[in-house]
């Protein structure tokens, strides 16, 4: 075969992969096929395949939802917000009080579960409005400084045990609203073995040809919830960017003073951009920790790791692009965080490694002799740790290598109509009788 054959055979992939959906599509694909193929290994069968499957599924969607809130701070308006968890930490506290139950500890208002999704979300833009007033006359660093120790007196405050009798204290929330999965599929959503609805029956009878038992159905149902939620978000966002508040904001983000010139008041779209990407962070606390498969809801939970975690996922898709915030969330939700210990179990499964040396230099100093397991069983014993350097090292290569992540170079609209010569209406009529109508 030729070289230009071949690239002609190459033309409708490319011409494939131009579009957004089918790179996010081909991701997913290939993340489910990983992990499917790792269940496999481990002798998984259809339930332990889909639990781990749907488990990774989760976490990349609502990464892909935190990322793309803060690509609306960072990567479009440039505002370099390190107190993302202080903000997923409202909309999973407020959540909580409004819609948990009144006879839990502590007790919550029992509204309805729509009302404390939306006063989560109001919540956080509020937080946010209040945070972005004084703080966005501040620039980069001193930015940065504000939010990330904003961040920690949420936390912090949430944690005090003068509040302990409205947010929990230490402990947090015992009880925590009711996930839509439960809603939908149970008579009673408190309890998963209470009796199905009739939509309940019909999705545990199908998943019970499968060998699927049903907390893995819902939890099922409920990310397959959270991936609805994320296109919503994506779909939103996209547009929002292509509008003329987006083009805006990459205005500012590239010249504040150069955009002020042209008249735009630029304090008031960095203001909105910083509450409507809070807005959507406490969505995704809310959908993450308040409702999730593993909800937990206490001031732990809500450590500065996870705001560093969400900046290494935007900078691995590219800061500015809405659909490099959904590749890079998954890719670090799957690659980075969940596959390094299914990888170990595969290894530890596969070979004998029985040694486990206490520390690097035991490990390394049998090496001179040819004995590699010492520094094997270190290695596995201790990835959960070595992941976190690997995250590291990941960034010094992306920071000299890739600088704008995987879709971060991409060419940026400037205006809200193709420019292009050849969609250029044709005036050679109109300058020939003078410029007039032609009549």
């Amino acid at each position: 075969m030729s070289e230009s054959t071949a690239r002609d055979a190459l033309d409708p992939l490319r011409a494939l992969f131009a579009h957004d959906a089918a790179k996010v599509t081909a991701m997913f694909l290939a993340i489910w096929a990983l992990f499917y193929a790792f269940g496999t290994v481990l002798g998984y069968g259809n339930n332990g395949l889909l639990a781990l499957v749907r488990r990774v599924t989760f976490l990349a969607a609502v990464y892909g939802i935190v990322v793309l809130a803060l690509n609306i701070q960072w990567g479009y308006a440039g505002l370099f917000n390190i107190g993302v968890a202080g903000f997923m930490a409202v909309g999973a506290y407020t959540v909580s009080m409004l819609s948990g139950s009144p006879t839990g500890v502590p007790p919550g208002l029992g509204l309805p579960l729509p009302i404390g999704i939306l006063g989560g979300m109001l919540a956080a833009t509020v937080v946010g409005l209040v945070a972005a007033l004084p703080a966005l006359r501040l620039k980069a660093d001193y930015l940065a400084i504000v939010t990330v120790a904003l961040s920690e007196i949420i936390r912090i405050t949430y944690n005090t045990p003068a509040f302990a009798n409205i947010t929990g204290g230490a402990s947090g929330f015992d009880n925590l609203p009711t996930s839509p999965a439960n809603a939908l599929l149970l008579s009673d959503p408190s309890s998963t073995i209470s009796e199905p609805t009739a939509v309940g029956e019909a999705v545990f009878s199908l998943f019970a040809q499968f060998g699927i038992q049903r907390f893995t159905a819902i939890n099922t149902v409920y990310t397959v919830g959270v991936l609805v939620v994320l296109l919503v978000v994506y779909l939103v966002l996209e547009r929002a960017g292509k509008s003329p508040f987006g083009r805006v904001l990459k205005a500012v983000r590239e010249d504040e003073t150069a955009a002020q010139s042209l008249g735009k008041d630029t304090q008031n779209f960095k203001v909105r951009a910083f509450a409507l990407g809070c807005g959507l962070m406490g969505l995704a606390g809310i959908l993450w920790f308040a409702m999730g498969p593993r909800a937990s809801v206490t001031p732990v939970t809500f450590r500065p790791n996870i705001t560093f975690y969400i900046f290494i996922a935007l900078i691995i898709g590219g800061a500015g692009s809405n659909t490099g915030s959904v590749l890079g969330g998954a890719l670090f939700a799957s690659l980075l965080f969940e596959a390094p210990p299914v990888v170990r179990n595969i290894v530890t499964d596969a070979f004998d490694v029985s040694a486990d040396p206490s520390n690097l230099i035991e490990a390394l100093v049998p090496v001179a002799g040819g004995d590699l397991v010492p520094l094997a069983g270190f290695l596995l014993n201790n990835i959960d740790t070595l992941r976190f350097i690997g995250m590291g090292v990941l960034l010094v290569v992306l920071v000299q290598r890739r600088p704008d992540g995987l879709l971060g170079a991409r060419k940026e609209t400037a205006a809200g109509v193709s420019l292009a010569a050849n969609t250029r209406p044709d005036r050679s009529d109109a300058a020939g009788n003078g410029g007039g109508d032609g009549e």
